[in-house]
């Protein structure tokens, strides 16, 4: 495999001049999400005025306070993303009672909102199934109508393209795509409209604080988005790196990176995330490889890309 080059930049993604226009092919991402109250404290830091309204309960405005912030961050992705580049966030929308009234933020359709005024193509999008078990997790007066509500069990990964369908035009690209081919039934199992089986991110982080301010998804989730809408060689992008595992998945795959992270403490994590990188490829390898044999097994000859693709995996 070709060396590749990761690069972390502790700073606000706000302005990332770091980087180049037209440099990136792909942005994977899961940002704070506006309204969650653990996320309170650092929206309130970018603007002071998000403080007041949210201690005079005025919900609707901290909301749309608080996605102008992010607002800045995904105008600076159209800038760096390439022609034909994605953008893909994770997101889950807020619930939240203000003064007695329990209230749904879509933080999801707004970023759709927003995105598409910047000319970004909205494609087709995931809902990410968060399977629990949790007894309590039904929420409001429980069996007297109609004061009980629908749960939130969901994500989102909002899907977006800057300009055309990306061409290949170079016979290094062509090659490079080639080489990133994925098995037919992870094409039919990955470009579903919804995820299941993908169980969110423990936090194994010993101080609170940076935990609170983590949102960090599965390593596989990372690793899909990754082989689905990049090559090999690429250039990705995470402008709220977090404990890093954008960068991880970017390593295995063999793709470079960039991430952008505003806590300087978040570096051990970071650092013990990129030491976890042989294990947990070794373990997505397993799965995959596995995945395919028994797919395999169970009835669909194995086409000479199949076995061309086996093997490329297989020698990583």
């Amino acid at each position: 495999m070709e060396p590749t080059s990761h690069k972390i930049i502790f700073g606000s993604s706000v302005n990332m001049r770091e980087v180049e226009s037209n440099s990136v092919n792909l942005v994977i991402t899961s940002p704070p999400y506006p309204m969650i109250e653990m996320w309170d404290d650092m929206f309130g830091k970018m603007n002071n005025e998000i403080k007041d309204v949210l201690m005079t309960n005025r919900g609707n405005i901290a909301f749309e306070l608080m996605h102008k912030e992010l607002d800045r961050v995904w105008t600076e992705c159209y800038r760096v993303l390439k022609d034909g580049g994605i953008l893909c966030v994770n997101i889950g929308d807020a619930v939240r009672t203000i003064e007695k009234d329990f209230i749904l933020f879509p933080s999801h359709s707004r970023i759709i909102s927003f995105c598409s005024k910047l000319n970004f193509s909205n494609l087709p999008n995931i809902i990410w199934r968060k399977t629990t078990n949790a007894p309590n997790k039904f929420m409001g007066s429980g069996m007297y109508p109609p004061g009980a509500y629908v749960t939130l069990e969901h994500e989102y990964i909002l899907i977006f393209r800057k300009g055309k369908k990306r061409e290949f035009k170079l016979n290094d690209e062509k090659r490079r795509r080639q080489e990133s081919a994925y098995f037919w039934e992870e094409r039919n199992s990955w470009f579903s409209d919804v995820w299941f089986g993908l169980q969110g991110t423990r936090q194994k982080l010993e101080d609170k604080k940076i935990r609170n301010r983590s949102a960090a998804y599965p390593f596989e989730l990372a690793i899909r988005l990754l082989l689905m809408f990049s090559i090999k060689g690429d250039t990705v992008l995470d402008p709220f790196l977090g404990t890093g595992t954008t960068m991880a998945a970017a390593m295995f795959a063999g793709r470079n990176s960039i991430g952008f992270e505003i806590e300087k403490s978040f570096l051990s994590a970071i650092n013990s995330k990129i030491g976890e990188v042989k294990d947990l490829s070794c373990r997505f390898l397993r799965e995959r490889i596995t995945g395919h044999r028994d797919f395999w097994k169970a009835g669909k000859e194995l086409s000479l890309l199949d076995i061309r693709i086996y093997f490329m995996i297989y020698r990583v």
